[in-house]
């Protein structure tokens, strides 16, 4: 049996953290605070903390191949220097579509970034999948979402699996060299049961990790039958997204939020907003894929 641990790491209540992204080589677990404009650096060694703001909401960002960010801000793709949070937007596909926003997004195993966009009142179905690659090439891949969230790629890189998160579901599609295709539900999510299916990953057995908004937990899915096998339990209600690191990527990271909680939730649980660091789950993930410079 195995003796979960589970802590805060760092002081940032975010509103809306999401998006944790884990460097191996410098030993830190990035997130951002979407509606505070900002990605927060944590360095699980020395226990530093930094803000690095980027101007306006951003809703997901890859580590690049140089070191530096490529980021989904609310007015586009951009590069973010690392050190002094200097901003090139580089691709505004929206630039026209000022009520969205961009929302998850991650890097494909051939070095592309993937994100969606979703509408600012969340309830609209104006957003759109998008990629771009290392020559700022935009393809449009999707329309028609809601709130685009969690995404990643199969071990053997022949599958995309996708969330929207109001449908429900996990969506697979076949992947191959920049595209999707042959669209298929395989995992159904009760939200009554288990809240709203939000951020999502991989872990190194080929199964999915699902973050989920109001069910105070993430769990653990198997792709290929749509069956739920486990679920760890968090002491706050709006779980946002998950990943893998730590020295042998056996820890999780866990990001969650406080918007929309009243005061008396906050009392219930205040570490709402917080990232947090899970030792000795017995499970194993997988480095990031970097986004490849031209």
């Amino acid at each position: 049996m195995h003796t979960i641990q589970i802590k805060q790491v760092g002081t940032t209540l975010s509103t809306l953290g999401e998006g944790p992204v884990w460097d191996e080589k410098n030993k830190c677990i990035y997130w951002i605070d979407i509606v505070n404009a900002s990605i927060i650096e944590y360095d699980v060694t020395t226990g530093a903390e930094r803000k690095i703001s980027t101007g306006s909401m951003i809703g997901s960002f890859a580590i690049m191949e140089d070191g530096n960010f490529l980021a989904a801000l609310q007015e586009g793709f951009a590069i973010i220097d690392r050190t002094n949070g200097d901003k090139k937007i580089i691709s505004t596909p929206e630039k026209k579509i000022t009520t969205n926003r961009f929302n998850d997004g991650k890097c494909s195993p051939d070095g592309r970034f993937w994100a969606g966009s979703m509408s600012l009142n969340e309830t609209d179905p104006s957003g759109y999948l998008y990629s771009i690659d290392g020559n700022h090439q935009i393809i449009q891949h999707e329309k028609g979402l809601t709130i685009s969230n969690g995404l990643c790629w199969s071990l053997d890189k022949k599958y995309f699996y996708f969330i929207d998160t109001p449908t429900l579901q996990v969506i697979r599609y076949d992947y191959s060299n920049g595209s999707i295709q042959n669209k298929q539900s395989i995992i159904h999510i009760d939200a009554t049961k288990d809240g709203y299916p939000d951020g999502m990953t991989i872990d190194a057995d080929g199964m999915l990790w699902i973050a989920h908004w109001g069910g105070w937990q993430v769990t653990r899915w198997d792709p290929s039958r749509g069956e739920k096998l486990t679920a760890i339990k968090l002491p706050v209600s709006q779980v946002t997204s998950i990943c893998f690191g730590g020295d042998d990527f056996g820890d999780m990271f866990i990001t969650t939020a406080r918007r929309g909680l009243t005061d008396e939730q906050l009392k219930l649980e205040p570490q709402a907003g917080g990232t947090f660091q899970v030792k000795n789950t017995g499970y194993k993930g997988l480095p990031f894929y970097r986004f490849k410079n031209a």
